[in-house]
């Protein structure tokens, strides 16, 4: 691409701002000259880009939260779509956040339909609303899909679409120093509840329990759980109780090392699977919810599996308990299995990562390629 090339990025969360900044980092070596304009957090602002307004008015999930917060996004909205038509752009890319990335393409394609439309990450109509694909196909013309299976979804609904590859293998691994952190008797259990302080608070008591009858077969093992400095008092009221105290972290360093040297892994379900999968850590996977919202979920779902290895690896060897089966008498002995004999999960571990692109090209070099390629 030659000289003066503008590009306008939108990122609304810290998952797109990690893309985000490794595509401009991609872009950058592929074509030197290139300008960034848009919206953006921390990582794309320290590869040179200013952003239009703070990225975190656009991290608010759920509908409570976002209704007081209605005319100001739309107003962000306007202003965004605005900025791009006038910074000279020739495509715009939205960067995960479809609600508001795909509504700002909205505007900027019914104003000037010569600048490229590029959405990073596809959704995941695989696994459910099949229909969002070709809504989003009204708005976007490119997408840049992080999963090997996506591209053929996208392209029926209109638009083209690569793989580039997912971010999950080529981030930083664990070191000899960080993993030795972990160094002891008995078995490693790491333990994720999740998140959110809901989810937590519903997890945390099973996870609990369950770690309860491992102990009686294990009587040395060991449960470390990393998890986030904004919810570690919660967690560790939560975790008071339980009969192997958990060594509880929010360290990044601390959190690679127990994530490489652990044994097994007791998970709530999400990307933390692909995680797991990149250091090669057996893992069941377990998660309760609000029964009506499970029920509507299980009604709209076109997957018998909510684990991306499961999915990536064509294979079904991560067991999953969900909803009613999310009970510590079920979930303890496919943990103890896992542990006597993780050879099959590990086989289809080291497929995932492979099917996600490990060892090949960075996903960002991979991703700004396709960008250069839909220009």
């Amino acid at each position: 691409m030659g000289a003066g090339l503008t590009l306008f990025l939108v990122a609304g969360e810290p998952s797109g701002d990690r893309l985000g900044a490794a595509l401009m980092l991609g872009l950058r070596a592929l074509s030197p000259d290139v300008r960034f304009a848009g919206v953006a957090g921390p990582l794309m602002q320290a590869e040179g880009m200013q952003s239009l307004f703070p990225m975190e008015e656009l991290s608010i999930m759920g509908l409570v939260e976002v209704l007081p917060k209605y005319l100001h996004l739309k107003r962000r909205i306007r202003e965004t779509a605005e900025a791009c038509l006038t910074s000279g752009a020739k495509a715009l890319i939205t960067i995960d956040s479809p609600d508001f990335g795909l509504r700002v393409a909205a505007l900027v394609r019914a104003a000037d339909p010569s600048i490229r439309t590029i959405h990073y990450v596809a959704p995941s109509v695989w696994a459910w609303r099949p229909g969002r694909a070709a809504k989003m196909a009204r708005v976007i013309d490119h997408v840049l899909a992080l999963l090997p299976f996506e591209p053929p979804y996208m392209t029926a609904a209109g638009m083209s679409c690569d793989f580039v590859g997912h971010p999950v293998v080529s981030e930083p691994r664990a070191t000899p120093e960080e993993r030795a952190a972990f160094k002891g008797q008995g078995p490693l259990i790491l333990t994720l509840p999740g998140s959110r302080r809901g989810e937590v608070t519903r997890l945390a008591p099973i996870f609990g329990q369950t770690l309860a009858r491992v102990h009686r077969s294990h009587p040395d093992a060991r449960v470390v759980l990393p998890t986030l400095a904004s919810i570690e008092p919660v967690i560790r009221s939560l975790t008071a109780d339980w009969p192997i105290a958990p060594q509880i972290i929010t360290d990044p360093g601390l959190k690679r090392g127990a994530f490489a040297a652990a044994d097994v892994a007791l998970a709530a379900s999400g990307t933390v699977s692909l995680e797991l999968a990149a250091n090669n850590c057996p893992m069941v996977i377990a998660y309760d919810m609000n029964r009506l919202t499970l029920w509507m979920m299980r009604r709209a779902a076109l997957i018998d599996t909510v684990t991306l290895v499961n999915l990536v690896s064509e294979t079904r060897v991560v067991p999953e308990f969900i909803g009613a089966a999310c009970r510590p008498d079920l979930i303890a002995p496919a943990l103890l299995s896992q542990l006597a004999q993780p050879q099959a999960q590990q086989r289809a571990m080291a497929l995932t990562m492979d099917r996600l692109g490990k060892g090949g090209e960075a996903p960002g070099l991979r991703a700004a390629r396709s960008v250069l390629s839909a220009l």
